[in-house]
């Protein structure tokens, strides 16, 4: 799930551009603009991503990502932005920023290392399809950009690790970000000097701080009470994926509630049962094939498949080739990185 504000400020994008088509965001997020206005609502990760590739096309404009990140409007901040520009020093900012990142993008994690004389963070999605270019574009131009404007104008990044592939408006990145950028990395990496983490935050407000930090605990509490269920759940369809007993009312019986229960408290979560059996039977697919452990037959009846066929199509629908050939790039690679 993805914060409602992050896709309403998208939303605000498209319309300065004059580009703005209400039913379509509508269409693809399943709530209008008023609607995306509500502080605590979040939306599918699956959804706000389309709705970048709806950018992108209505704009004509490849790098929307990167020039949409760059614009700084305070009024439009979300509540992790508020906490992290009333933070005393920018280290603590970015601290609360690592802290509450999944407030703001569930399916991204965000980690801090400190190292030497440099800063780095890291964002690494949870799969292959919920890595977004325009959105991880959005989000370094925003991360650094805001910083320069709230905090200090004359702060570059030492480097920078991008895990897409190099487009064709590449030199827009070294121009933004000011130091050597590389791209079709295994991850996304910002480095910084660790030195600028001592910069003070200049009109910052400690009531502001403390209201707002008030409020974005209460939602994180919120949400990891949410998502305990969104766990259980998720391991019992693990625990039974090499049986015909993936129903519903099974997993509803064992949990001591009705199905309609079930499926409520789902929804709550952002979350569909037939959509989380078919996201944990891929987990667990691309894991076994690039384990090498079991052979693709048996990978197959471990994961409730009634042949090897049936299988490989669907392995093939969730990653663009067939278990065969992603376990030799997989072992392909590893070799690669033994040598180096």
């Amino acid at each position: 799930m993805i914060a409602a504000s992050s896709t309403l400020a998208l939303v605000h994008y498209l319309r300065c551009q004059g580009v703005l088509d209400p039913s379509v965001v509508e269409r693809v997020t399943g709530h209008n603009e008023d609607a995306l206005k509500d502080p605590d609502l979040r939306i599918p990760a699956d959804q706000h991503y389309h709705l970048w590739e709806y950018a992108e096309s209505v704009t004509g404009d490849p790098a929307v990502g990167l020039h949409a990140g760059q614009l700084v409007d305070p009024d439009r901040m979300g509540l992790v932005g508020h906490v992290f520009f009333n933070c005393d020093t920018l280290g603590e900012a970015v601290t609360q920023y690592v802290r509450l990142h999944r407030l703001i993008n569930e399916s991204v994690r965000l980690s801090l290392e400190q190292t030497g004389n440099r800063a780095i963070l890291t964002w690494q999605a949870d799969s292959p399809g919920h890595y977004c270019r325009q959105d991880m574009d959005r989000t370094l131009a925003s991360v650094l950009c805001r910083t320069r404007h709230f905090i200090h104008p004359n702060i570059v990044a030492d480097w920078v690790e991008i895990a897409h592939s190099k487009p064709d408006y590449e030199q827009e990145y070294r121009d933004l970000f000011g130091g050597p950028v590389r791209f079709g990395c295994k991850v996304t990496r910002l480095a910084f000097d660790r030195r600028h983490l001592a910069h003070p935050i200049p009109h910052r407000n400690p009531y502001v701080y403390s209201a707002v930090l008030k409020q974005v605990n209460a939602l994180m509490a919120r949400l990891q009470s949410r998502r305990t269920f969104g766990r259980k759940i998720r391991r019992l369809i693990s625990q039974q994926m090499s049986t015909d007993r993936i129903d519903a009312d099974t997993l509803a019986r064992q949990c001591h509630m009705s199905r309609q229960t079930l499926y409520r408290r789902l929804k709550k979560e952002g979350l569909g049962f037939h959509d989380l059996v078919e996201e944990v039977r891929k987990d667990k697919a691309i894991r076994y094939v690039a384990s090498d452990y079991y052979a693709l037959g048996e990978i197959a009846f471990l994961l409730g498949f009634s042949e090897l066929s049936a299988f490989s199509r669907a392995f093939k629908r969730w990653t663009g080739i067939a278990p065969a050939q992603y376990r030799a790039q997989h072992l392909d690679h590893q070799i690669t990185d033994a040598d180096t």
